[in-house]
């Protein structure tokens, strides 16, 4: 069969393992372990009753009450959830997050899952004729990206510690003449810059050189950038419902940056499909971002988990990466990285095992409910003999 010499030179992302051969506890997708809100669920039933019309017409195609209802998340949380401060129902950014102006609905931009908005930024900010800069070990959908619209990458190492080198990647985006990518958190090490730092890297860099940066993990403990659009036009911040607002199956995600960049990426998606989002996620979304004090409970369950399982692996003797996201980046001498991943998985949970080189003797665990790390546990001193 002929296929074209884009499609032979494809590379697809591969997602953590859905095995259907039995059940395990999944901790191996950065899936939020707990529900949606009731509210969510209430927003859906209560559309799709008395409403059913209207899953037979087409969505809102600029999903204006959902970028209203995202704004207000934004504003009343500071773009951190696991900081902000709740009373009651009513929620506030801790202090070193509120944003010092207000998010309108003409800055946001909504999709069918991050990765869907990540695809039409590609497509709006980075040329086949020049390399953009990304670092070294990220989240692997950035490679997949540039190879499906044919753009050349320049990767730049890590630190020794496993941080950002934002030096090396600002020297290589000035010479490639072109803009960078990277998750603040990164992932899969779990590792922020400060909003200082990136404020740093974009007071340097060229005026015209976007700066696009994924907080899909930010809430968990990181220092969003939100608030750096006060400052910088060449700023664009990807987020997503999937991790923080317990959505993945929602398949929402949006950016947050000028209206002028805003209507840059909507243009992309209306050459490619008006209406992305369907009219059930649109209600979800509002609903989830309408109850944001429910999520400031989960995110910070989440955290502190993290931090509960952080300390037990470092009891364990293993090198764990000081996390800010919902995932911890770990390994032990003595075992290798996929062995740990089998043992564990013979156990009934799934953890994620990359075979990326550099990185092939860490294991990447998602945070899960104290009861499924509980069992985790269990799993760990089973594996390791105690």
């Amino acid at each position: 069969m002929l296929t074209s010499n884009r499609m032979n030179g494809l590379h697809p992302y591969v997602p953590g393992e859905q095995p259907k051969d039995r059940v395990y506890i999944k901790l191996n997708a950065n899936e939020n372990p707990y529900p949606p809100s009731k509210e969510v669920t209430k927003a859906v039933v209560k559309f799709v009753k008395q409403h059913p019309d209207k899953l037979g017409l087409y969505p809102d195609p600029d999903s204006n009450d959902l970028h209203a209802a995202i704004a207000d998340m934004l504003n009343k949380s500071g773009g951190v959830l696991c900081r902000a401060q709740v009373h009651g129902k009513e929620v506030a950014p801790a202090p070193e997050d509120k944003i010092p102006f207000t998010v309108t609905p003409d800055m946001i931009y909504s999709g069918n899952g991050s990765d869907e908005v990540l695809s039409f930024v590609f497509y709006a900010f980075f040329d086949s004729g020049r390399k953009f800069v990304l670092p070294e070990f990220t989240y692997s959908f950035y490679p997949v990206y540039a190879g499906f619209y044919d753009i050349p990458m320049d990767t730049v190492p890590l630190k020794d510690d496993w941080s950002l080198d934002t030096e090396e990647m600002l020297k290589r985006a000035e010479n490639n003449q072109c803009g960078m990518i990277f998750a603040n958190p990164n992932a899969p090490t779990g590792i922020g810059l400060t909003r200082d730092q990136v404020r740093e890297m974009l007071k340097k860099a060229r005026a015209d050189q976007i700066f696009i940066v994924d907080e899909a993990y930010v809430d968990f403990g990181g220092e969003s950038c939100i608030p750096l659009l006060a400052e910088f036009k060449n700023l664009v911040i990807v987020r997503t419902f999937s991790k923080s607002l317990c959505g993945a199956g929602q398949r929402l995600g949006y950016i947050v940056s000028s209206p002028e960049l805003v209507n840059i990426v909507t243009t992309v998606k209306n050459s490619v499909n008006h209406f992305p989002i369907d009219a059930v996620a649109q209600v979800s979304g509002a609903a989830a971002c309408r109850d944001v004090a429910y999520y400031v409970g989960t995110s910070k369950k989440v955290a502190e988990e993290r931090e509960a399982f952080y300390n037990f692996l470092k009891d364990k003797g293993f090198y764990v990466i000081k996390s800010q996201t919902n995932f911890l980046f770990a390994k032990k001498d003595g075992i290798a990285g996929e062995d740990l991943y089998k043992g564990i998985k013979a156990e009934g949970l799934l953890i994620r095992h990359f075979k990326t080189p550099g990185i092939e003797d860490f294991v990447r665990i998602t945070i899960g409910t104290k009861e499924q790390m509980a069992e985790l546990r269990k799993a760990f001193e089973k594996v390791l003999g105690k």
